[in-house]
């Protein structure tokens, strides 16, 4: 039986949901989700707006009853069904975080109370919510475990594995709610809370909404900034992130992210440049100088603007070289030194998208022989398929831009 692996399996199979498109499969019958709302429902949660429900492209998430207009509270969870801090410091846990030392972090505090729950099972009264939640994570971090973190005498509980677990869970689920520092706790930030429901809403970069805790009614609220139709899945956004954000943080890559770039390794800058360049080091040190060595990339709308300017600093000549102020500034020192910089530009592009275009071959060829790999390796064939569109629009581009100065 295959796991369900929550918001943390983007790349789907459409014939896994069925069903329309926009609407989704109605889960509310499932015994797991009469549970949990049952659970929900003793804490003083009754929601009457969401329902959830499995996707074609985006899995198990939550789709509204009723058309939600700009400005409306989503859903608005009472403080009784978040799990913080506080939740472990008032368990039975509580004892033994007071004795640690050195006192642990809030989310190790969070990753250990989820392993113990997990363990209890039915005598667990987080079962409801802990039973919904992804059995696994595609998350990097999961991919090749190597060694124990436990001790041996707990291993077979708090064992590698579990606290992988356990960490995405509170990574990849967690809303932000900052609090002062608990007892027997580090001085670490402790702005975690696990939401159970509300941690169904699934990601999409184009939506706007408001998210915190709400004082007056002690309940963690989501309000939309824009409007949703009866029955579409609601949607929340976990923040202007690249591809590599959200996989590394989150486990999945959505396609035609429009946050989503090609990052431009430093040694890659002088790959073109001429050996002779006497002023090479001087100038890579004028860009170090000013922040701009890293944070360069390619997007859809072709290489940023913070590339461009590295390159054309770069591709000053000699006597041009006093000017790298300007060129900082925006401004255009000539017309050689733009076509310079986008001629380099390209080349850089050219070879990112060889690179890309051997990586996929070698994934294409791992998933003819590696079936037990398979979800991994087409998760990470997605991650480098957007890229190299990314790539592609790119240079398009960028012939646009060369035909000026032919």
């Amino acid at each position: 039986m295959r796991k369900r692996r929550g918001r943390t399996s983007r790349v789907r199979r459409r014939r896994l949901c069925g069903g329309s498109e926009s609407r989704g499969v109605n889960e509310s019958y499932k015994p797991e989700f009469i549970e949990l709302k049952k659970w929900l429902k003793d804490r003083k949660f009754e929601d009457t707006n969401l329902v959830p429900a499995c996707f074609p492209d985006t899995g198990r998430g939550l789709r509204s009853r009723t058309s939600l207009q700009e400005g409306q509270v989503i859903i608005a969870l009472p403080e009784s069904c978040l799990l913080t801090t506080d939740t472990v410091i008032r368990s039975y846990l509580g004892a033994y975080v007071a004795e640690w030392q050195p006192p642990p972090s809030p989310l190790l505090a969070l990753c250990t109370f989820l392993v113990a729950e997990k363990h209890a099972g039915a005598r667990s009264p987080w079962k409801p919510y802990l039973q919904i939640l992804p059995e696994a994570y595609t998350c990097p971090v999961c991919l090749e475990p190597e060694v124990p973190l436990f001790s041996e005498a707990t291993e077979s509980i708090f064992s590698y594995s579990a606290f992988l677990w356990a960490w995405c869970t509170v990574n990849t689920r967690a809303v932000y709610l900052k609090r002062g520092r608990r007892p027997g706790l580090s001085a670490e930030p402790d702005t975690c809370a696990l939401a159970p429901y509300l941690d169904l809403l699934n990601h999409s970069p184009g939506v706007q909404v408001k998210a915190g805790f709400n004082e007056e009614t002690r309940c963690y609220e989501i309000r939309t900034g824009s409007g949703c139709r009866q029955h579409q899945e609601v949607f929340i956004c976990y923040g202007p992130h690249d591809n590599h954000r959200l996989l590394l943080e989150y486990g999945f890559v959505p396609p035609q992210n429009p946050h989503a770039c090609v990052h431009v390794p430093q040694d890659m800058l002088v790959k073109y440049l001429p050996s002779t360049d006497k002023q090479l080091n001087k100038k890579i040190s004028i860009l170090k100088d000013h922040d701009f060595i890293e944070n360069l990339t390619f997007g859809w709308d072709g290489p940023s603007w913070r590339l461009l300017t590295a390159l054309k600093l770069l591709c000053l000549e000699a006597g041009e070289l006093p000017c790298w102020k300007k060129v900082l500034l925006g401004e255009i020192i000539s017309d050689t030194n733009e076509k310079t910089s986008l001629d380099i530009a390209q080349k850089i592009c050219r070879y990112l998208t060889e690179d890309t275009n051997a990586v996929l071959r070698r994934v294409s060829h791992m998933k003819d022989k590696e079936m037990a790999l398979i979800d991994q390796l087409t998760l990470v064939e997605t991650l480098w398929t957007e890229e190299l569109k990314i790539l592609q629009a790119s240079a398009e581009i960028l012939s646009r831009l060369q035909t000026a100065f032919v």
